[in-house]
């Protein structure tokens, strides 16, 4: 059954997700794809049109916003969503297909006629027969992380904006580029954003209620080999990319990879490597819901460094770590207002709050070690970050109502 906000959703995701907004982890600019632009620019304008206040596009590539407070004295709460796509599938050429009234079989795909999404690959979509599904078209993702987001919170700013009557707080909008690749929250933010608490919509599942998620680091691993020719490398050639092979093969594998682990188990991840017979770069993640955890294998993978490189004392192996976020729970377990109220907001709706780890993090992570308490909240996104990504219209429904409950409780709180 379709809802009151169903249509404009529809409307909302399949215009969003057909921009190309792609963040590029190598790029030192910000944001890291000025394509991501594109996007923050059309936001900008539909904002200015349905009459939000202060919209800005700041120098980082954020989009910012406010909707008047109807009542006084309440609480200034904020709604983020991020603007950019994983690079870790192709996320260019996105044709967005809805596919109404899903009967409870297999969806196929125009471009990729060999790829089906059934319930037997995404069990939850048993559920969802009677809705509209909206997916890509088989060769890309769909960009429903995070723009299923983006589009309930357009959808919440547009209602409380033609409904002068509803009673809220003063809230603020954020729509931030580059979160898939660890930098979506610059450190102007929090102050620009100016909000009391915050919650970003880059959750799954209904009922989904987030506030603890993964610590996190980057590693860059460097191994400068010795060049020479082939042909006279006796004794001269130092292989860089033999070298990159050895610390590949002494980390874990059975072990302490995500493939491996799942729950509160942490993990290394080497997601690229790159390089030539002279020089070799090996990126990885570290994650762990607790620090001492975090620092482990940190220490772990400089120890398997340092050991590689003395078996070739003519090689350079560096490590080089940094942090990326923190585990938000550590902040939220001392004031848990925004996640009690968002409780509230979900069992007004018929939903039992899940608030499991996220084995993973967003925005809201940084935020809230910056400063603005931010617990996530579902947007409907399913199977995310390849072509087989897929999100419910009535989800994206349900999760707009809730944004509306979560405006109109933190007046009352």
């Amino acid at each position: 059954m379709r809802t009151d906000f169903d249509a404009e959703l529809e409307d909302r995701l399949v215009r969003y997700a057909a921009i190309d907004t792609q963040s590029d982890e190598a790029s030192p600019t910000s944001p890291s794809t000025a394509i991501q632009l594109d996007l923050a620019r059309v936001l900008k304008a539909e904002l200015e049109e349905i009459g939000a206040k202060d919209v800005t596009l700041t120098e980082y590539g954020a989009v910012l916003a406010t909707i008047p407070a109807t009542v006084d004295g309440a609480p200034v709460i904020g709604f983020c969503a991020h603007m950019d796509t994983a690079p870790a599938f192709n996320a260019t050429g996105v044709k967005p297909v809805v596919h109404r009234h899903y009967n409870g079989g297999d969806i196929t795909f125009a471009d990729a006629p060999g790829l089906k999404l059934s319930p037997d690959n995404a069990p939850y979509l048993a559920e969802k027969v009677g809705e509209d599904i909206i997916t890509a078209s088989g060769t890309t993702l769909l960009g429903a992380d995070d723009k299923a987001g983006i589009a309930i919170i357009m959808t919440m700013a547009r209602k409380l904006l033609s409904d002068p009557d509803r009673k809220h707080g003063k809230v603020r909008i954020a729509f931030t580029p580059d979160e898939e690749i660890g930098r979506g929250v610059d450190a102007r933010l929090p102050a620009d954003l100016g909000a009391d608490f915050a919650y970003t919509l880059d959750g799954s599942m209904p009922g989904e209620l987030e506030y603890e998620s993964f610590s996190a680091d980057g590693a860059l691993v460097t191994v400068k080999g010795v060049a020479a020719h082939p042909g006279w490398a006796k004794d001269k050639l130092v292989n860089a990319l033999h070298l990159a092979a050895k610390i590949v093969q002494t980390l874990p594998h059975v072990t302490m990879t995500p493939e491996t682990t799942e729950g509160r188990d942490g993990f290394i991840h080497l997601y690229a490597m790159s390089g030539t017979a002279a020089e070799a770069e090996l990126s990885f993640i570290l994650r762990d819901f607790e620090l001492d955890g975090l620092a482990a294998k940190g220490a772990l993978l400089q120890q398997v460094c340092d050991t590689v490189a003395a078996t070739e004392p003519r090689a350079e192996i560096s490590c080089a770590i940094r942090p990326q976020y923190r585990n938000m729970r550590y902040w939220l377990e001392k004031d848990m207002s925004p996640v009690d109220l968002a409780r509230e907001a979900y069992r007004e709706h018929g939903m039992d709050p899940d608030s499991t780890a996220i084995r993973g993090g967003t925005d809201g992570s940084r935020l809230t070690e910056l400063g603005v308490p931010c617990p996530n909240i579902f947007c409907g996104m399913q199977e995310i970050h390849g072509p087989l990504e897929w999100v419910s219209v009535q989800d994206m429904a349900l999760a707009t109502k809730v944004c509306l409950s979560l405006a109109a409780r933190a007046a009352q709180a």
